[in-house]
């Protein structure tokens, strides 16, 4: 059975080779968090990396919107939290956040488009069936 909404909520800590020699936090840093977040999601939907492995259904980004809104630094703790937040027959948005609990900043907001691809053809595929009805009020 599927989540109402899929979240999820993952912790991490700013480490020396996501910083630059200032020691802020490099912008693809916050995606390679964000893709963390992405593949634990992707165990709520359907979508393991031993089930993607077997089955060689694959979600790829497709597009992906990204805003900085304060910088993080060496050592932070920081939390992502990312939800499932539309689903239309051939692809989905996934919405993350990246907080600092500290002091409550919002570091990043995301969005990512995301299409899943039948391997090795590469064949774009519709979502699953069941993802339509248990996610109906996610429909866009």
């Amino acid at each position: 059975m599927l989540p109402e909404t899929p979240t999820i909520e993952t912790q991490v800590q700013v480490m020396f080779f996501d910083t630059d020699c200032a020691g802020v936090v490099h912008n693809i840093a916050y995606l390679r968090f964000i893709e963390t977040a992405r593949t634990e999601l992707g165990e709520q939907l359907g979508l393991g990396l031993a089930d993607m492995s077997r089955t060689q259904l694959f979600p790829v980004v497709v597009r992906i919107e990204i805003n900085y809104k304060r910088p993080a630094v060496l050592g932070d703790r920081l939390v992502v939290e990312g939800r499932l937040e539309t689903v239309e027959r051939s692809r989905f948005w996934c919405a993350f956040r990246v907080v600092r609990p500290s002091d409550g900043a919002l570091i990043v907001e995301s969005r990512q488009m995301l299409a899943l691809v039948q391997m090795p053809q590469g064949k774009p595929q519709r979502v699953p069936a069941h993802w339509m009805e248990c996610f109906a009020h996610l429909r866009s």
